[in-house]
């Protein structure tokens, strides 16, 4: 059995969940939101000895389920200050695997017709993230890298006028979640009655029980809005 004091703190910590809950819900749904309009990667250039190796896609940003390809240029500082020379037969002595998670792709390198230009063409089978590796020898200078690329999109991208997206399904989901802590912690609060009643509360196991499992939800809540973030 707790103390008069002791409850009367789990009181006021009770009150400040219940605020928390209050006031984090447009905090939530602002991250959905703000996680769904994420800018693009596009091209991204790593430098290796003196060689610029550059990669990203064809046609951007790229959806699943349409013909695409990446591209890379391959290029040394020109004779003139600011300008770039493209590197031919680049590809003779180096390998490009693309990854998606645990899923590797050995890709088929086309030349352009602009020196330093090349291509590989691919219809983007999922959404999410992938990335190049270039391994090899480039003109006597070893190249082992990883490059990122921007990542795929689904086609609601593309849609018009627009369709009822995930973003606002997942916005729901985490106003329905939190709606319901809200209430939860609200008849609690009235079960209990005020602080200067609390001499009479017999709060005991089941009140700690109460609190824990707020706790839990609210914890729950936050931890599934990291995730649905992370999978944007």
């Amino acid at each position: 059995m707790f103390d008069t004091c002791t409850r009367r703190e789990m009181l006021k910590s009770l009150g400040g969940l219940y605020n928390i809950v209050n006031y984090i819900l447009p905090v939530l749904l602002t991250l959905i939101l703000a996680a769904g309009t994420a800018p693009a990667l596009a091209h991204t250039t790593v430098r290796v000895g003196d060689y610029d190796i550059e990669a990203g896609w064809q046609i951007e940003p790229p959806v699943v389920g349409f013909r695409n390809a990446y591209v890379f240029e391959i290029s040394v500082p020109g004779e003139v200050e600011g300008v770039k020379k493209g590197v031919r037969n680049a590809f003779s002595d180096m390998d490009v695997t693309v990854k998606y998670g645990g899923a590797t792709k050995k890709l088929v390198i086309n030349s352009e017709t602009s020196p330093g230009h090349y291509f590989s063409n691919v219809i983007p089978t999922r959404t999410g993230s992938m990335s190049v590796l270039v391994q090899g020898d480039l003109e006597g200078t070893p190249v082992d890298i990883e490059i990122p690329v921007e990542d795929v999109e689904t086609t609601a991208i593309l849609d018009f006028p627009p369709r009822s997206g995930s973003s606002d399904t997942d916005a729901e989901a985490v106003k329905a979640a939190l709606s319901s802590i809200q209430q939860d912690v609200s008849v609690l609060k009235s079960k209990l009655g005020s602080v200067d009643n609390v001499e009479e509360i017999d709060a005991g196991p089941a009140y700690d029980f109460a609190i824990f499992g707020l706790s839990l939800g609210a914890a729950g809540t936050v931890l599934a809005v990291v995730a649905m973030t992370k999978r944007k």
